[in-house]
């Protein structure tokens, strides 16, 4: 992915500044769900697991939201951020590979309420093909292309084994698919001009180890 530039103005947004832009959004949402109205830097910092010095320099990208001796507007900010990212529209989503994770992906209500609706989930087994998860029936494969065509989905994601996952990605491709995400523990390869985030859970909790064996040797997580 590259630097993307502001809806408003012409200012690029560094990768790192995006990445956390949805850390703050949840953060601020949280906020708000406590009945809290208006919050510092540094209470916004905090809640997101940042420095306040960093986040003041990813929100300076965005605009000037914060009130000097005030703070920030929760609900406006949040409202703001999910703008910039995208989130205040409707997003159509496939899943395909509907095995167990494929399944807790389709059950999992964060989708609905940060702008994501998932529209169809496909599997190439046949014996998939008619069941009902999370209120969708699961489609043939071979349904990719028309269901793209009718709900004008531009992001995929992918939860078929590793084999299975290059093929995947190239046929989300050729049916004007341009963002992928890829829970499959394998590395894709795709043209310029599509996206791509890996979810790897075998790597993040390899990095887990790493550090509890660092602790239990003594050493510095």
């Amino acid at each position: 992915m590259t630097a993307r530039n502001s809806s408003d103005n012409a200012r690029v947004i560094p990768e790192a500044t995006v990445a956390r832009l949805p850390v703050y959004l949840r953060a601020l949402t949280g906020l708000a769900d406590n009945g809290i109205r208006t919050c510092s830097s540094e209470d916004l910092a905090s809640a997101a697991g940042v420095n306040s010095a960093k986040l003041r320099k990813d929100l300076s990208y965005l605009g000037s939201y914060g009130t000097r001796g005030v703070g920030y507007d929760v609900d406006y900010l949040r409202y703001q951020i999910a703008r910039e990212i995208g989130v205040t529209q409707d997003w159509p989503v496939v899943i395909v590979g509907i095995g167990n994770l494929g399944q807790a992906l389709a059950n999992y209500s964060g989708f609905r309420s940060r702008g994501f609706r998932v529209v169809a989930l496909l599997d190439a087994d046949p014996a998939m093909h008619g069941e009902v998860v999370a209120g969708i029936p699961v489609r043939a494969f071979d349904d990719l292309e028309g269901i793209v065509g009718d709900n004008d989905v531009a992001i995929g994601v992918i939860a078929t084994p590793a084999t299975a996952a290059q093929d995947v990605a190239d046929r989300m491709v050729a049916v004007g698919i341009t963002s992928i995400l890829n829970f499959a523990p394998s590395v894709l390869t795709v043209p310029e001009g599509v996206d791509v985030r890996k979810v790897d859970l075998s790597i993040e909790l390899q990095i887990l180890a790493y550090h509890e064996q660092r602790k239990a040797n003594g050493g510095a997580a």
